[in-house]
């Protein structure tokens, strides 16, 4: 599969999702890099704004396993993992996989389960394996967690901590629509659209998981020189660096930079990184990882607008 081959099927990848999901171009654009990068997403917004949609979407297009986990309360680690059970019939001992043996994991509301059962994604987000009673089992290729959280309910809710934010490759913001995509998608649903039938609505898949899987090695491929490596380099160091955070990048967002660029510039048909490639992937990657000073949160400045002082800090290469 050939850069431009690739930029192709993304391109196709994003005709077919705008069937069903309309006005998140943005947010669609960084799940397919993070599918394509091996990278997992933490989606951020209020409820009813399309993101188990897309989650839905993407693992339609690409033929991918999905399953969905409500997280809840009382949810207990061995209800994502699984536990093994003894077969009288046997004498032995057999695992009952749970939900997280699949390709594309949705967590719905992530950030409701207890730290206990939060902490039981760790190791699958990093490894892609887990361990049950000392047996290690391997997940299947790709594994992709897609994570949501309501940025405005607090009650009864557990703040991801700092070790499990790392491991997401992006965080990403889903707002609104604007009132001309409200619009159309009310205009679907009068005529008769249904988000839980994606078939009827004639989303075709444009590849395979294996496919996926296969194209990362021609994204492994993309060339990064020297100048571009020096520029994420520095944007690192300035953000541990800078007097709005207490907390800078930490080193595996660097090298979430670096993939994720690589990802974008083949999506694009580029077999090269440049600059904005660098741009556009430090905020989805830096927002959830980064720390601010208190006094910087009273000034009414939010993680985005700090990322945007420390890019314009960094001289860009030519």
């Amino acid at each position: 599969m050939e850069p431009n081959v690739l930029q192709k099927v993304y391109r196709r990848l994003r005709e077919e999702a705008n069937k069903v999901v309309v006005g998140l171009d943005g947010p669609f654009e960084l799940l397919v890099v993070a599918l394509f990068t091996g990278g997992h997403v933490l989606l951020e917004g209020v409820p009813g704004t399309a993101k188990t949609l897309m989650a839905k979407t993407l693992a339609h297009l690409v033929q991918a396993q999905f399953t969905r986990i409500q997280f809840t309360p009382d949810l207990m680690p061995s209800d994502v993992l699984g536990t093994t059970v003894f077969d009288i019939a046997t004498s032995s001992f057999n695992l009952r996989k749970g939900p997280i043996f699949t390709q594309i994991l949705l967590g719905d509301e992530i950030n409701r389960a207890p730290a206990k059962t939060q902490s039981a994604l760790l190791e699958a987000m990093e490894e892609r394996q887990v361990n049950l009673d000392g047996v290690r089992h391997e997940l299947a290729r790709p594994f992709m967690v897609i994570a949501t959280q309501n940025p405005i309910e607090y009650e009864g809710t557990y703040p991801l901590p700092e070790a499990q934010l790392d491991r997401f490759l992006f965080k990403v913001v889903v707002s609104y629509s604007p009132m001309a995509d409200e619009l159309e998608i009310l205009r679907r649903y009068h005529h008769g659209f249904d988000a839980h039938n994606l078939a009827a609505a004639n989303l075709q898949p444009i590849l395979t998981a294996q496919q996926v899987v296969e194209a990362r090695q021609l994204i492994n491929q993309v060339v990064v020189e020297e100048g571009i490596l020096n520029y994420i380099g520095q944007i690192v160091a300035a953000s541990r660096q800078s007097p709005d955070l207490i907390l800078g990048a930490s080193t595996r967002a660097a090298t979430h930079v670096l993939l994720a660029a690589k990802t974008l510039a083949a999506l694009q048909g580029r077999n090269f990184v440049v600059p904005d490639d660098i741009k556009f992937v430090v905020t989805p990657i830096f927002r959830h990882r980064l720390i601010l000073k208190p006094e910087v949160e009273i000034e009414g400045l939010d993680a985005d607008a700090v990322i945007q002082r420390i890019l314009g800090q960094v001289a860009v290469p030519r």
